[in-house]
């Protein structure tokens, strides 16, 4: 925990340099010019694959010069930073944070085979006893992590806790990505961190979609498998909503048709943010079943839903504006987790996603990477997504005493 004046400060950096130890030492100087003198509590480290066999000394120019309390981080398909997204070409940006008075544990989770047990281990022992409801940022590889019993971990261990974060991309094949923490690299496994204290962490996660049609109760269902729907064949269901639409909904529903599943049955209205959005992967015509990409329960309403690039413009919009409209405090900075579905091969143009966050939530430092999957809460709970941007939005706490942002190197 570090004593400091009292203020939030955020900075990030982005270098082009194909050599580690010169991009590592020029983000250090860009930071540090931004952020001021004083320590260093939380860095992110983010890089495209160029770099990977390299990670060692990218990372480790970075802890001699910089100096943070905690250095976390990964490669990804392409690399964010400021008011760029770039998703070809070497890359690499440092987001750093100093976070007075705030708690920061490092977390490492791997699978272990001693003595035939092949769950995660590594958990912190301070998480759910001294430290309660912290705020999870989380990186995985995505050929060596189950990512479903890792939030499950979280979520017994620490219930109400947000997860927000990513999968690392850039490497084709087990053991070509690269996950950071402090002074280790690692090809496996999952790092991250848990944040408490005053500073408030505010997930904003926007699947990109938007719903068609009625919304439905399950009334039969076994595992990721709908016979019904308020007692009529599932596919039934599906055709009448599909004529009911206009032609260019068919044309959408034709190429990107998904299932919204309501994870908090409590609400009386359903809108963004209340959907699980998983994919539509198919159906049975002699049974007339549905065949989703995420277990179904029987009394769980699902609704119908459509991707585009409007959709997900929208979407991301929308939350981020209904996000600051609920908090007192603006945001300072930000992480974004892209899918790497999105993008150019989404909307059609660059820098779409981290224009649209800093449209809404103002000039802020933003870092963050396309990720073959993105983390972050629905309706209370914590799971593995995919074509979402996930972000997680750093401001002051209702007991923070002052803070002060600054901005893109």
């Amino acid at each position: 925990m570090t004593e400091t004046d009292g203020r939030l400060r955020f900075a990030v950096a982005l270098s082009r340099a194909s050599d580690p130890e010169e991009a590592a030492r020029t983000l250090v100087r860009a930071v540090i010019q931004e952020i001021g003198a004083g320590p260093i509590d939380l860095a992110f480290l983010f890089c495209s694959s160029h770099y990977a066999t390299q990670a060692e000394a990218l990372a480790l120019v970075v802890r001699e010069t910089l100096g943070p309390s905690c250095l976390v981080g990964c490669t990804g398909e392409g690399v964010i930073a400021g008011s760029e997204e770039i998703e070809a070409g070497a890359a690499v940006t440092l987001w750093a944070a100093r976070l007075p008075h705030s708690h920061v544990t490092p977390l490492r989770l791997s699978v272990s085979s001693l003595q035939n047990d092949d769950g995660l281990s590594g958990w912190p022992e301070d998480l759910g006893r001294k430290i309660e409801q912290p705020c999870f940022l989380l990186l995985a590889d995505p050929f060596s992590t189950p990512m479903n019993e890792a939030l499950s971990m979280i979520a017994d261990r620490c219930p109400g806790s947000p997860a927000i974060g990513g999968l690392a991309g850039g490497g084709r094949d087990p053991g070509e990505n690269r996950m950071f923490l402090n002074d280790q690299v690692f090809d496996g496994g999952l790092v991250g961190v848990a944040l408490s204290g005053p500073v408030s962490i505010r997930p904003v996660i926007s699947q990109g979609c938007r719903p068609i049609g009625d919304r439905f109760v399950v009334t039969k269902a076994d595992r990721n498998i709908v016979y019904e729907l308020g007692g009529t064949p599932a596919l039934e269901r599906l055709q009448a909503v599909f004529e009911s639409l206009t032609t260019e909904d068919q044309q959408l529903a034709q190429q990107a048709l998904h299932v919204g599943m309501v994870i908090d049955e409590h609400g009386n209205r359903f809108g963004r943010g209340d959907f699980l959005v998983r994919n539509l992967i198919g159906a049975d015509r002699n049974c007339g079943s549905l065949a989703i990409g995420d277990l179904v329960e029987e009394g769980q309403t699902l609704q119908f839903h459509v991707r585009d690039a409007d959709s997900a413009t929208e979407d991301l919009s929308h939350l981020l504006t209904a996000e600051r409209a609920r908090h007192q405090h603006p945001p300072l900075a930000a992480l974004l987790f892209s899918c790497c579905g999105r993008g150019r091969g989404l909307f059609g143009r660059p820098h779409h996603d981290i224009r649209v966050l800093r449209k809404e939530a103002g000039n802020i430092p933003v870092g963050g990477f396309f990720a073959q999957g993105e983390i972050g809460p629905v309706g209370g709970s914590n799971f593995l997504h995919g074509y979402t941007a996930s972000v997680a939005l750093f401001s002051e706490s209702t007991c923070a005493r002052k803070s002060e942002t600054v901005g893109y190197a």
